[in-house]
């Protein structure tokens, strides 16, 4: 059993500077490694919670702008099909939620899981991520209520001065307290409690669906009177080609950003291997019917040319003379945000909760209160900071260092899918406070065993009578058959060959993916080295997935985690298109986008290597065959009783 760091060759002391400490890997969470008398998350949630939480942080109020903007510079009338590709393409991200949200059932969404499957150095940059991504998500949504809501009241001018923005004279900065005041309003419902926080987003959700519900049939009664004129064009259904709908698909992608947040409170959720999926799925569903009924009914009311880009349901609607509509849609659309709102701070405590159980954070974000059951001093941070930037700082123009986190974080969940498939962890991490009891079971039975085990258990061994019978009856058993020993070790060293194989195959599938998404949309390229590295970045992506198809999975995946739930299907075709599609979005994100987030990374780099690295509870940790993991639990628990 090796220690993590590369002081597994000098002494046993690991390096906090080797690069083994970016690919160590944790075990998934369960009774075993969390420690006694330590409070844990409340399990309230149900399968109707989760629904509201993946529906209300989804659906904000970009349905009721994107309609007007997409359709006029993109799809026209055929947005309703770029509603759904969009919503086929988040599926394939959802799909690969469900089955790791099934098998680690813990906080922390792509961040935990990514430590799992992949290594606590890309876990790390992906939870960084998704810490700038609900931070400056939840301050945008903050400021987008405030005109909303001001229309209310006549607008913006006739607002109470104290939720009024002002500008600070010289300084130039608009000030928004409506929106911090939103942000506190949240931060506070919160910490009372998980299951009153999912009621809350259930009442609000509610509206807003009643809202959209009201679009689709008062506009769908509208067109049927009125004979569908926004259909009746001589340009046809699709006047901006088969490549503005699929350009329409990348803009309304991000309207499917949000069911995420439903993995997030894994750890909350009475059953999760049953109602994870659901939730999920039924969430996801539920958004992207809604959407195409909407853009079906305010297309067909008036042509798509004249949309107001701004307000483009409820002009649709002033135009036929429906004025008392506004009030309907103007409800529907800051319920909406209210509902993005939670579901934006909602996950980021959880995320800084498992990053500090880990020992990447300081131990106070970890902090879960007695009467409540949620991690108050977390969400508190979170509120305090997202109220700041909302109050002093117009956000949109970072709007898109929001869906870098996101995408990165739907990359690495199809990435990790793989690797549970193909080649998922075979060790597991224990405490170095066992190390004297596995040295002394080494030193009894290191003759026996074969020499890649003793590689595995040289430094450590447990000192335990069950495990010590079971381990020398199975060596009796080999010896006295010769012919059943030499098939395991060729079998055994198949099994790693195979390994091997499909560790290296997934590599490649991300290399080429990298090159030919790089290449398809950086335009800058001459066009002979564009379309040189799209070919070469696609026959190696095309023939990695098809090697894989042709390796057998891993018979281990059936015992990894938490047994049972949900599978993603055509594995590994599947997860392949969803890093494929995620790695073209977040490279067309833009440079300026990707200088800010550098920025963001590079500040997430230092915390790591000043703090980070050397208070990772896998720093000291020594690494076991999973096989043997199960008995040292057990000899330690009866060693200590």
């Amino acid at each position: 059993m090796q220690s993590c760091g590369d002081g597994s060759r000098n002494g046993g002391k690991p390096s906090p500077w080797g690069f083994r400490n970016l690919i160590r890997k944790k075990q998934v969470d369960s009774v075993r490694v969390r420690r006694h008398g330590q409070l844990q998350l409340a399990q309230k949630l149900s399968a109707f919670d989760l629904i509201a939480i993946g529906v209300g942080a989804t659906i904000g109020a970009g349905v009721y702008i994107l309609v007007g903007t997409v359709a006029r510079e993109h799809t026209g009338p055929a947005l309703a099909v770029s509603f759904l590709v969009a919503g086929i393409a988040a599926a394939l991200s959802a799909f690969c939620y469900a089955e790791l949200a099934c098998r680690c059932p813990s906080a922390g969404s792509a961040y935990h899981y990514s430590y799992i499957c992949i290594g606590e150095g890309i876990a790390w940059l992906v939870g960084w991520a998704l810490i700038l991504e609900y931070t400056i998500g939840g301050a945008a949504v903050a400021r987008g209520i405030t005109p909303n809501l001001a229309l209310f009241f006549g607008g913006e001018d006739k607002l109470p001065t104290f939720l009024a923005r002002h500008t600070i004279p010289g300084l130039g900065i608009v000030v928004d307290p409506c929106a911090a005041v939103l942000v506190l309003i949240v931060t506070v419902l919160l910490c009372i409690g998980i299951k009153e926080s999912s009621l809350a987003q259930m009442i609000v959700t509610t509206v807003n669906l009643c809202a959209m519900l009201f679009i689709i049939i008062a506009g769908g009664y509208l067109g049927f009177k009125t004979g569908w004129v926004g259909y009746e064009l001589q340009s046809g259904y699709f006047p901006f080609g088969i490549n503005g709908m699929f350009a329409g698909s990348s803009v309304v992608f991000f309207s499917y950003i949000g069911f995420d947040s439903v993995t997030s409170t894994a750890e909350e959720v009475k059953h999760p291997q049953r109602d994870l999926p659901l939730g999920i799925a039924m969430a996801l569903s539920i958004c992207c019917i809604l959407y195409m009924l909407v853009s079906i009914v305010i297309l067909g009311l008036v042509p798509y040319y004249s949309l107001d880009p701004d307000t483009p349901i409820s002009s649709a609607f002033a135009s036929y003379g429906v004025q008392w509509a506004v009030y309907i849609i103007t409800t529907g659309a800051v319920t909406a945000l209210f509902a993005s709102l939670l579901g934006s701070i909602l996950p980021q405590p959880r995320i800084l909760m498992a990053m500090s159980r880990d020992g990447l954070l300081p131990s106070f974000f970890s902090d879960i209160n007695k009467q409540t059951h949620v991690p108050v001093k977390s969400t508190v941070t979170t509120g305090i900071f997202a109220a700041v930037l909302a109050f002093f700082m117009d956000v949109s123009q970072l709007a898109g260092m929001v869906s870098v986190g996101t995408l990165l974080a739907f990359t690495t969940v199809a990435v990790s899918v793989l690797i549970l498939r193909y080649v998922p962890p075979d060790e597991v991490p224990l405490s170095s406070s066992l190390q004297e009891s596995i040295e002394s079971m080494s030193l009894q039975f290191g003759g026996y065993t074969e020499e890649s085990d003793r590689k595995l258990i040289r430094d450590s061994s447990i000192s335990c009578e069950n495990y010590s019978q079971c381990l020398h009856e199975r060596i009796e058993a080999l010896l006295g058959c010769p012919l059943i020993k030499k098939d395991i070790a060729q079998e055994k060293q198949s099994e790693q060959t195979r390994r091997k194989i499909a560790g290296w195959t997934i590599t490649f599938v991300c290399v080429g993916v990298l090159i030919f998404a790089s290449a398809a949309s950086v335009e800058c390229l001459p066009s002979i080295l564009r379309i040189t590295s799209c070919v070469v970045g696609g026959a190696l992506m095309v023939c990695s997935v098809v090697v894989l198809a042709c390796i057998e999975q891993d018979d281990a995946r059936h015992n990894f985690g938490h047994t049972g739930g949900f599978a993603c299907p055509f594995v590994p075709f599947l997860p392949a298109a969803c890093i494929l599609i995620n790695t073209y979005l977040v490279i067309d994100l833009g440079a300026a986008t990707w200088i800010r987030v550098s920025v963001w990374l590079v500040i997430g780099g230092l915390v790591y290597v000043f703090y980070g690295r050397k208070h990772s509870s896998l720093l000291n940790a020594i690494y076991v065959p999973s096989a043997y993991a199960n008995e040292i639990y057990r000899s330690s628990s009866s060693i200590l009783a």
